[in-house]
């Protein structure tokens, strides 16, 4: 037994060192990584997209075509056309430049991504700092792999773009893509038939509460209904980052089309988020009484300041209690009257404001608004809704001005008629500080010659920013 053991020993050692001299490494040298957690992504997808694949044992391993911006848009590498590489089962890279580390896009079209292939997407991600955008079109994602990719999209330093487009979820996981933590800013999610549920999930998304980022969604092609439109809108109420809508090619009538226009223009305040204006409001008078007690001196400096030489930045201290104890009573007795409730809001906006105010107001004003700078937290609870200080109270509700924020709204080729229009309008009209730039309304079910679309069109047409330019070109 024991010369058997010997001899095994031999072998081993001696395929080693065959090993050694075939791949010219010496003892002291790593050796390649053998397994797929140990490989190191160098950032060039055509050598490690087919390393990862063999350490997971694939077989039938796509190919990588890269593409440079001085390539023809038609032609790349071997003379083969760009529509005959998308019938291919093959992973698209386009580069920023001649250097293979400078992918900025990357497209899979048209063919099944597994588990392993996701497997692999996702170890790569991390090592293509340049990457900006991300492309799926009709690859049969699963919720799962949707959810494991965004885990490590979210951590990606240039990705802001994904589209996920003829890919649907049997849970309507695509709220993931705007989950609080996500860094997107476009979003298209074309063709995904996302239902009533999925539109439910991506409204709670869109809400204050969760994602600021966003930018840009496109929902067109989802064969989305009024309770999918009415679940969007809901989103809408209270979100201010999202600028471009696409809703266009669904089956939205005039019931979600009605809750759409309502964002627009002003609007009466739920019970909720009522409840949730005074929770906010309270939190805001307390941390600004925590920050004015941070700013007075210690113990022992009262005593100090009694001393003539301090009397006056004694007194000028007790005014600053004074002023807080009375914004400190203001936010309290809200809690009673909806009305003074707007009183102290608006009280708090012009003194951080410094709106006539004296010297050392203006200056504390100063302090807080380079401490808004610096405090993310704060920017938010700044920038929210709830907070703003033109909020009215007027026939027992609370009014807040509608969403002013989007610019575009693409609602064409749906089944709105001609009862929506004087809704659009009206919100439209409420709009007098910024609000929609583009309201697509094309191919719904009125003529296009009826007299309130008429009117939406002349006003949309004032309010193009490139009219002007036209203009002059025309002259």
């Amino acid at each position: 037994m024991s010369t058997k053991r010997h001899k095994k020993k031999a072998d081993k050692a001696n395929a080693e060192e065959e090993a050694s001299k075939n791949t010219g490494l010496t003892p002291n040298e790593k050796l390649p990584a053998q397994t797929f957690d140990e490989y190191q992504c160098s950032g060039n997808v055509e050598i490690d997209f087919p390393a990862l694949c063999v350490l997971l044992d694939m077989t039938d391993i796509p190919a990588v075509r890269t593409k440079q911006p001085a390539s023809s848009t038609t032609e790349t590498e071997g003379g083969d056309t760009e529509d005959s590489q998308w019938k291919r089962k093959c992973l698209q890279v386009e580069l920023e430049n001649e250097d293979p580390l400078s992918a900025n896009n990357m497209k899979v079209i048209g063919w099944k991504v597994d588990e392993q292939t996701a497997r692999v997407l996702q170890k790569m991600l991390l090592s293509l700092n340049k990457l900006q955008s991300l492309q799926f079109w009709q690859t049969g994602l699963t919720d799962r792999m949707l959810i494991s990719l965004m885990n490590t999209i979210s951590l990606c330093s240039n990705l802001r773009v994904v589209t996920l487009e003829g890919n649907p979820l049997p849970e309507q996981s695509f709220h993931i893509l705007l989950s609080e933590d996500s860094v997107l800013t476009h979003l298209y999610l074309r063709n995904n038939r996302i239902g009533d549920e999925g539109c439910r999930l991506i409204g709670s998304a869109l809400s204050r509460a969760a994602n600021k980022n966003l930018m840009s969604l496109n929902l067109s092609f989802n064969s989305i209904c009024d309770a999918g439109a009415t679940h969007i809108a809901q989103g809408l109420r209270l979100n201010r980052s999202l600028l471009i809508l696409s809703l266009s090619n669904n089956q939205i009538g005039d019931s979600g089309a009605a809750h759409l226009a309502a964002i627009l223009g002003e609007f009466a305040l739920t019970h909720e988020e009522v409840v949730e204006r005074r929770k906010l409001l309270l939190e805001r008078t307390q941390s600004s009484s925590l920050r004015v007690d941070a700013e007075q001196p210690g113990e022992q400096l009262p005593s100090v300041a009694s001393s003539s030489s301090l009397s006056a930045s004694k007194g000028e201290s007790k005014s600053k209690k004074k002023e807080t104890s009375k914004r400190e009573e203001k936010p309290a007795a809200s809690k009673e009257n909806p009305k003074s409730n707007k009183k102290s809001t608006d009280i708090k906006a012009s003194q951080s404001k410094g709106g006539k105010q004296g010297g050392k107001d203006k200056q504390s004003a100063q302090e807080d608004k380079s401490n808004v700078t610096l405090n993310e937290g704060e920017t938010v609870e700044i920038l929210n809704p709830l907070l703003d200080q033109s909020v009215q109270y007027r026939d027992g509700e609370l009014i807040l001005p509608g969403n002013t924020t989007l610019t575009s709204l693409n609602l064409s080729r749906n089944r709105i008629t001609e009862k929506s229009l004087p809704l659009f309008l009206k919100s439209l009209e409420m709009q007098s500080d910024g609000g929609l730039l583009h309201l697509c309304l094309q191919k719904n079910r009125f003529p296009a010659e009826c007299e309130r679309y008429v009117k939406i069109k002349e006003l949309m047409t004032l309010r193009d920013p490139l009219r002007p330019r036209e203009e002059k070109q025309a002259e």
